[in-house]
């Protein structure tokens, strides 16, 4: 008792503080006072009463150093034995008020447990109300997954006042609680992990794993159900109105399991059109900048702090690298090619660096690293068809050209370049090209673009706009010869670059083009949709051929125009879809049985063209019956059970997404697909693994006799091995399936 007065006295020397005594310590608390918890002893029995003696300043390092100093408790602890119980107690604001303004709530303050007192009970009730305060301070959800985050926390906030009533009430959790508090302490741990996640975590990640990201919150929800469920009301001494709150809090966690946001779904919809847009008639810019704005990844700051997040995530997860952080890393090398003018050279340099980094950090083992000179300093990709700028600095001719459609520098040096002209550079291709072959890598095909490297050509427009002017008027003379030739040569100013496409828009050029869609020429209507389709790569030229009635027009060229009209339509038809609210449009015209025809009897190329456009169609739920209905299954399973076609995993990706709704499932387990999706869960790539294995848990939640048949045919080992060696997502359906296989017994 000595040492514990002379440390108080020493105390209020120091701040100014009058420390009386509430009530006497016992010989235990006294030894752990002399092991060096004074403070903790004082906050058990001892309440501060402020006096003139402390200024301000002292008042404030003493309150970043010792918070219960400034506090006292709400009543002195209970006991239930000649010695107290440590436990949590909410602390109140007493004559120091004026101290502690920016407090908004009241505090709390985790008194420290003695060996063998409060118990487990006494924990988990601590933890618990720690764990929703420190969950109520986590803000600033990013766009991914922020109405789950929004509503959990909101849920969270609901089950303070019944964790406040039981300590009131009980000090500790009564033994038949227990369970059911224990499960929400899980809960509520993971669920604060998660929302600090989705808070601080890669954007890219929240959106291509958004599924993974939706199972973490089922997975937190169903711990909450079940703990609710399981909940012994009758030992809890909790008012009417508590209870009533939690049930209601209850109901809400029961209705949103498995409930997803659509604005994710249409998120991670836009990154795979990104990562899909491979055609280079097709390909626009304009895609990857909505979906940057989306995910509010568009200038160097966000792009470093996204690099970063990368790079801790795959720190993370060690050396386990999966196709998710591959697509990362590709979808971050796009963005870095859309960064601003503005950036410094210092910032350009550093974004770099860092996606470098990442990218090394995603390269599988065993396999060779690509020399940096071999990359392009925009995709950081291997190059396949090297040009050299006026700077002398060598890119990737794709990359570069849509660097120079809205920039007259060179990315890499920032100066100003004196002329635009694009040089091969045949000594870098062919070092590259002898790197892989001693690698043993696949020689990158070289993409050849029509009048690339020219210092003159057809690329006339922006100079002489006089010339469009007059292939306008061609088309509009009435004469075939001559619109014939305008409308073939505004197809091929319109592939040029993205300042022809903006100058043929703006001086009028469509609704003629549109007009001629309508000719029984089939060579000028040939010409007429593929320049269309070359203008709508522009995104603000888009609306204005939707605008001009082209739709319907596109559509019967599709039906029946020349075989290579009907693929550049359809080719047409799938930019157009780009915009979420043309799919609808598109899809009300009649342009899906049209794609199915051309799916069912096209050449290559034709089938193609309309798998893209019916992949993208299809993403819109209205138009999934459409396509049910306009027969694509059956083209779809032929071109699936035909590796010589080359289309299997086209085939594979729209039947997925005929497998969300219900007469696309039916339609697929009518259509006998479970023996050729097993195949491919056995031997195939890891996205069409992945593919399998989700449409065959679709078919099998929705008529178990497709599972049974799935294992009559060997199914069950090969999904073992894709819960081990899939990809992610591959991962979580092989363990559904199973876990639905052993539940039928």
């Amino acid at each position: 008792m000595p040492m514990v007065r002379s440390n108080l006295q020493k105390l209020q020397k120091r701040i100014g503080f009058v420390l009386e005594a509430r009530s006497q310590p016992s010989a235990a608390l006294i030894s752990h006072c002399h092991q060096g918890n004074l403070f903790d002893l004082d906050s058990h029995f001892y309440s501060a009463k402020y006096t003139d003696k402390a200024s301000s300043s002292t008042a404030k390092a003493i309150r970043s150093a010792v918070p219960p100093i400034f506090l006292t408790l709400d009543r002195p602890p209970r006991s239930k034995s000649p010695e107290l119980v440590p436990t949590i107690f909410k602390l109140k604001q007493l004559e120091l008020g004026h101290l502690l303004q920016g407090y908004q709530h009241l505090l709390t303050f985790k008194v420290a447990e003695m060996d063998g007192e409060g118990g487990e009970g006494a924990r988990v009730l601590r933890s618990l109300i720690k764990t929703v305060n420190e969950i109520t301070l986590i803000t600033d959800f990013r766009r991914t997954h922020k109405r789950e985050c929004q509503n959990l926390v909101r849920r969270v906030k609901l089950m303070l006042p019944l964790f406040e009533e039981v300590k009131d009430a009980h000090t500790s959790i009564p033994e038949a609680a227990l369970p059911a508090f224990s499960l929400l302490e899980k809960a509520l741990q993971a669920a604060k992990q998660l929302l600090q996640f989705c808070r601080d975590g890669s954007k890219i990640y929240l959106v291509l794993e958004s599924e993974a990201v939706a199972n973490r919150f089922y997975a937190v929800t169903e711990d909450m159900d079940k703990a609710f469920d399981g909940m012994p009301w009758d030992c809890l001494d909790v008012s009417d109105e508590v209870r009533e709150q939690v049930e209601l809090v209850h109901a809400q966690i029961k209705r949103a399991k498995g409930r997803a946001d659509s604005q994710d779904v249409e998120l991670f919809v836009d990154v795979m059109l990104v990562m899909s847009q491979t055609d280079d008639r097709i390909f626009d810019t304009a895609v990857l900048q909505r979906l940057a704005d989306k995910i509010q990844l568009k200038t160097i700051s966000e792009l470093k702090a996204e690099a970063r997040a990368l790079q801790r995530l795959i720190k993370e997860r060690g050396p386990e690298v999966d196709e998710t952080l591959e697509q990362m890393s590709v979808l971050l090398r796009r963005l870095k090619g859309l960064t601003d003018l503005e950036c410094t050279e210092a910032d350009a340099v550093d974004l770099e660096k860092l996606s470098l980094s990442a990218v090394a950090s995603v390269e599988k083992p065993g396999s060779p690293i690509v020399p940096n000179d071999f990359r392009c300093p925009i995709s950081l990709e291997l190059m396949k068809d090297p040009v050299i700028v006026a700077t002398g600095q060598t890119y990737e001719r794709a990359s570069i050209e849509r660097w120079l459609e809205g920039h007259r520098t060179c990315p890499k040096t920032r100066l100003v370049l004196a002329h635009t002209v694009l040089t091969p550079n045949y000594v870098l291709r062919s070092l590259i090209e002898q790197w892989c072959e001693a690698n043993g890598i696949e020689i990158p095909r070289k993409a050849w673009v029509s009048g690339a490297g020219k210092p003159g050509g057809t690329d006339v427009v922006s100079k002489d706009r006089g010339a469009v002017d007059v292939l306008i008027e061609h088309l509009r003379s009435g004469q075939i010869d001559l619109q014939r030739a305008a409308a073939g040569e505004l197809r091929s100013l319109a592939k040029q670059n993205n300042e022809n496409r903006i100058c043929i828009a703006e001086a009028g050029a469509i609704p003629h083009l549109v007009s001629l869609l309508s000719t029984q020429d089939s060579r000028a209507q040939e010409h007429a949709v593929t320049a269309l389709l070359n203008l709508s790569i522009h995104e603000g030229n888009k609306g204005a051929i939707v605008q001009a009635s082209a739709i319907p027009a596109i559509v019967e060229v599709l039906r029946h125009g020349s075989m290579e009209s009907r693929e550049n339509a359809a080719a047409t038809l799938f930019s157009l879809s780009v915009i979420d609210e043309n799919k609808m449009t598109i899809g009300a015209s009649g342009a899906i049985p049209a794609l199915v025809d051309l799916l069912r009897t096209g050449n290559s190329r034709g089938r193609k063209d309309a798998a893209t456009a019916l992949f993208n169609l299809s993403i819109y739920q209205g138009n999934k019956p459409r396509a049910v209905r306009a027969g694509a299954v059956d083209p779809l399973m032929r071109l699936l059970t035909d590796p010589s076609a080359g289309m299997m995993d086209e085939a594979l990706a729209i039947l997925a997404i005929l497998a969300t709704h219900q007469e696309g499932r039916a339609a697929i387990g009518n259509a006998g697909a479970v023996p050729a999706l097993v195949e491919l869960i056995k031997d195939s790539s890891p996205r069409n693994k992945e593919n399998a294995a989700a449409i065959l848990l679709a078919l099998s939640n929705s008529d178990p006799s497709h599972l049974v048949r799935a294992c009559q045919l060997g199914a069950e080992g090969p999904l073992v091995e894709l819960t081990v060696s899939g990809t992610a997502r591959a991962k979580r359906k092989a363990t559904s399936l199973l876990e639905l296989l052993h539940k039928q017994g």
